[in-house]
């Protein structure tokens, strides 16, 4: 069954990809249309396509190589400055392979449609589409953060104890959140070994008093507790005082980027009992803010990562938790979670949103990159042109006319190469050494 739930997760997660993918495109191409530039496809992915059907001058599909997707605009490159398309192709060492974009820009554009380019639209309209792609993806972020935060909520520890520890075992002897098994002489957990029960509400630890949602408070004061420790507990309405013998244990580290980390602190072994607790607007900001400076601070450290990733891929070496991970790395995480049993339905639908809302996110900022093909490298030459127009006007010199952006093809073609080549080593070691969140 473990089987079928991993097939349904990542089945479900690659779906809700697809549809990061289209909504992203969606940005670009309403944007575009409300302009009134031409667009002639809306595809997802790249590759053959698999599926297609057109609606109006526009042909909609899904292709092969589900990684990415594009909306393609006619003209989105000018004519050479001083030149028509007509003339002959150059023989210089860029100058055709921008002569060749330029003639494959305008491969669409019949008569009636010349004022329908991309690039004869002012530069702010140009920005505007460029920008809207990668803002959908920061709103479905904003949605699912929201969904999570707001609707499902986090999970808050309460002062209820939902069960106890038998006996006394490091951090490092628990696999997937399950206690293992007591060895032969291990000593009784000190809650167990003073009389607490499963049930029981911790009201005080050393006489400071804590209500029944306050067991983050409560964990706490025992984590900083050590020896003999008063105890007061709620059982059956009876306000009962105990000593629990609080020992030093290998226990989880808290608030750490590494799920592995572990600190040394007081142990008592109990098991608190959690409840959904639903944050604000105010939260979910916070949320959004922290996840932009991760990701942002992620996409930096991608080249130092390189070498660790080339040895997880092809010599066995063992994959970190924070490796890059690609469509098919994070999909299987999707099953991965699924998967998981005996957890309530809300961290499930958390975990999936949440990662979905992270994946966002890097779609957000990676395609701010001021590097073709990306986004950000239409945006930037049309902020360039739109400064260079704007200088001229002020000083009454003529129009210095559109920025050609064909200048940044040979950098495009470098940024692909690469990309492709980074896909390539990604998607091998998600499969033959993935990253793994539960052991």
């Amino acid at each position: 069954m473990t089987i079928v739930w991993t097939v349904v997760g990542i089945a479900i997660f690659f779906f809700g990809l697809l549809l990061s993918i289209a909504w992203h495109e969606l940005g670009h191409f309403t944007t575009a249309r409300w302009f009134g530039i031409k667009v002639p496809e809306f595809m997802v992915g790249f590759g053959r396509t698999l599926w297609s059907v057109r609606r109006g001058e526009t042909e909609y599909g899904i292709k092969m190589i589900p990684l990415g997707g594009y909306v393609r605009m006619i003209g989105m490159l000018p004519p050479a400055k001083g030149g028509t398309l007509g003339r002959n192709r150059r023989t210089g060492p860029f100058q055709g392979l921008m002569d060749d974009a330029r003639a494959q820009s305008q491969m669409d554009v019949r008569p009636e449609d010349a004022d329908r380019q991309f690039w004869t639209r002012s530069p702010w309209k140009r920005i505007v589409v460029m920008f809207a792609g990668p803002f959908m993806n920061l709103i479905l972020a904003v949605v699912l953060f929201s969904l999570v935060l707001m609707g499902i909520g986090v999970p808050t520890a309460t002062t209820q104890i939902e069960s106890l520890e038998k006996c006394v075992l490091p951090a490092v002897a628990v696999q997937d959140g399950v206690p293992q098994e007591c060895p032969a002489g291990a000593p009784l957990a000190p809650a167990l070994a003073a009389g607490v029960q499963p049930d029981d509400r911790i009201l005080s630890v050393r006489g400071q008093e804590f209500g029944p949602d306050d067991g983050t408070a409560l964990q706490d004061a025992i984590r900083a507790s050590s020896g003999p420790t008063p105890v007061v507990v709620e059982r059956a309405g009876r306000q009962i005082p105990l000593t629990v013998d609080v020992i030093p244990n290998v226990l989880p580290a808290r608030g750490s980027a590494d799920p592995y980390a572990t600190v040394t602190a007081g142990y008592l072994g109990v098991a608190l009992d959690t409840q959904y607790t639903q944050l604000g607007p105010g939260d979910v900001a916070a949320q959004i803010g922290n996840g932009v400076v991760r990701t942002a601070e992620a996409i930096t450290q991608i080249p130092a990562r390189i070498p660790a990733l080339f040895g997880a891929a092809f010599l066995g070496e063992e994959r970190s938790q924070d490796s890059p991970m690609g469509v098919v790395g994070v999909s299987r995480i999707g099953g991965e979670i699924l998967a998981q049993q005996d957890v309530p339905w809300q961290a499930d639908v958390s975990r999936f949103l949440m990662m979905l809302a992270a994946v966002n996110l890097s779609l957000f900022l990676l395609n701010l990159l001021p590097v073709p093909p990306l986004d950000g490298g239409q945006i930037v030459p049309a902020i360039w042109e739109a400064i260079k127009r704007n200088t001229a006007k002020l000083l009454g010199r003529p129009d210095p006319g559109p920025v050609d952006a064909a200048k940044l093809l040979p950098v495009a073609y470098v940024f692909v190469i690469v990309f492709l080549g980074f896909s390539v080593m990604v998607a091998i070691a998600d499969i033959v050494n993935p990253v793994r969140l539960f052991g």
